[in-house]
């Protein structure tokens, strides 16, 4: 399962177009707009979140290459709030990478920033909110 941020930007001549409706329906990947700037006769500008099987992500992202889009991925990392974790290690039943885990010897969760993809797992399971979704080399989102 594939979940990455991607900064799409959509010419002008494409804005009345339902091309994220067809990338849903031919490519069956699922979607979260997290930000979007669509003007009618001027470039639209979203955020989105897209999830799905890598191939099928791929392909929809070949997709809307194809009909004009331009396309950025953005870059995301997950960061731990120290002061607010506990180490309670529900994080690390869902952390698909190993970048969280716990030590035997003293129960620690460390956190490895360099083995972590940013899917986001641990955010949903964090009891206390301590990690977050951020968001690093993104330029050209809308402000």
């Amino acid at each position: 399962m594939s979940n990455r941020i991607y900064v799409l930007k959509f010419p002008k001549e494409s804005i009345d177009q339902p091309i994220i409706s067809k990338l849903v329906k031919k490519y069956g990947v699922e979607f979260n707009i997290l930000k979007a700037d669509i003007n009618l006769q001027q470039e639209g500008v979203m955020v989105l979140e897209m999830m799905g099987h890598k191939t099928k992500v791929d392909e929809g992202i070949k997709f809307l290459k194809d009909v004009g889009v331009q396309v950025e991925r953005v870059a995301t990392g997950i960061r731990r709030d120290e002061e607010k974790c506990f180490q309670c290690g529900a994080c690390t039943s869902v952390c698909p990478t190993g970048a969280l885990s716990i030590r035997r010897s003293d129960m620690a969760v460390p956190f490895d920033p360099d083995k972590c993809t940013g899917c986001g797992l641990c955010v949903a399971v964090c009891p206390v909110r301590a990690m977050a979704v951020s968001l690093q080399g993104s330029p050209g989102l809308p402000g």
